[in-house]
């Protein structure tokens, strides 16, 4: 008998449920006082574990897990679940301590992790745990968010003017010209941090929900996250870890593209005046830039180039007057 049967066995001579119990009674007592005299009053079950006493069940699937049977169902176990948010956590936590088998383990530790959320709370004293780890300066979350999007964009601007030496010689002076304008209109925006930052009031300039919600954009070549990845990292420590390993990835290559490109334009300009602005663009705004997650973060070439109209600011012309 391997892992998996020996923990559903287990799990199925315990006495009472601890999961759905506890979402089960507590929306029974919510429904008992809207009951009908004399007529008895069944609420939905959705069973997580083994059955408890109770109005008939659907038929139990493997394991004796008795499976939502339609979107309501889950919608009321949803509901369940966040109504009694406490309750169940600490009841996962009760199983997941005599738990052995892999994949129950899994399934029970992201309850936990999902559901152990403090979310709202903003400040260090309100959400400790959230900053562990993390330098004393930091007071509330969304200034962490902010300092990590800004470094990001740090980066960024490390890697244009890493690429220096690559230049031509004759054009190193332009080059690290445009590098500080780029600089100068970076700061002047507080280098884009209000991508991360919930409480940005603009809704347009955060990539996330006022909750601090994220989803991925999905890979550069599709228009929205086949996996629908989504995350939080206001939410608890791990989630703010985790985030850190989503990209903002350059739809047109910061890397293979963009940066040659800007060299090549500033090297063969001929007197015409770069416009360092289009590629500000590409670099340092969502204008080129979709954050993914790290499973939709393709790393093969995208084949994708600079558009060679906007290269170059259009020469103002001038008319003489007879």
């Amino acid at each position: 008998m391997d892992l998996e049967t020996k923990s559903s066995k287990r799990i199925q001579e315990q006495p009472v449920p601890a999961l759905y119990s506890v979402c089960w009674s507590q929306r029974n007592k919510k429904q008992s006082t809207r009951s009908v005299p004399g007529k008895a009053t069944h609420p939905p079950r959705l069973l997580l574990g083994p059955q408890a006493p109770g109005p008939p069940l659907p038929t139990p699937g493997p394991a004796g897990v008795t499976a939502p049977t339609s979107a309501p169902d889950i919608e009321r176990l949803l509901g369940a679940f966040c109504s009694q948010q406490g309750a169940v956590v600490e009841a996962a936590r009760r199983l997941l301590t005599d738990e052995r088998a892999p994949h129950r383990q899994k399934l029970l530790a992201d309850l936990i992790h999902n559901l152990s959320e403090n979310i709202l709370a903003e400040d260090k004293d309100d959400d400790k745990k959230w900053f562990e780890g993390l330098e004393s300066r930091f007071k509330n979350k969304s200034s962490y968010l902010r300092h990590s999007c800004e470094s990001r964009m740090r980066g960024y601007m490390r890697e244009v003017s890493g690429f220096i030496p690559n230049v031509h010689p004759a054009a190193r002076d332009a080059y690290k010209g445009i590098i500080d304008l780029m600089a100068d209109k970076l700061k002047s925006v507080k280098y884009n941090g209000c991508y991360f930052d919930r409480r940005e009031k603009e809704e347009a300039a955060r990539l996330c929900t006022a909750e601090g919600w994220f989803s991925c954009q999905g890979p550069f070549d599709r228009d929205d996250c086949p996996c629908k990845h989504s995350i939080n990292p206001y939410s608890n420590r791990e989630s703010r870890i985790l985030f850190s390993t989503w990209n903002l990835d350059h739809i047109i290559e910061k890397k293979r593209a963009v940066v040659p490109e800007l060299a090549e334009a500033v090297k063969t300009r001929d007197g015409r005046e770069v416009n360092w602005e289009y590629f500000y663009q590409l670099l340092f705004t969502l204008d080129n830039l979709k954050l993914v997650h790290i499973a939709c973060h393709k790393k093969t070439n995208h084949n994708l180039s600079c558009d060679k109209t906007r290269i170059y600011r259009k020469r103002k012309q001038t008319y003489e007057i007879s």
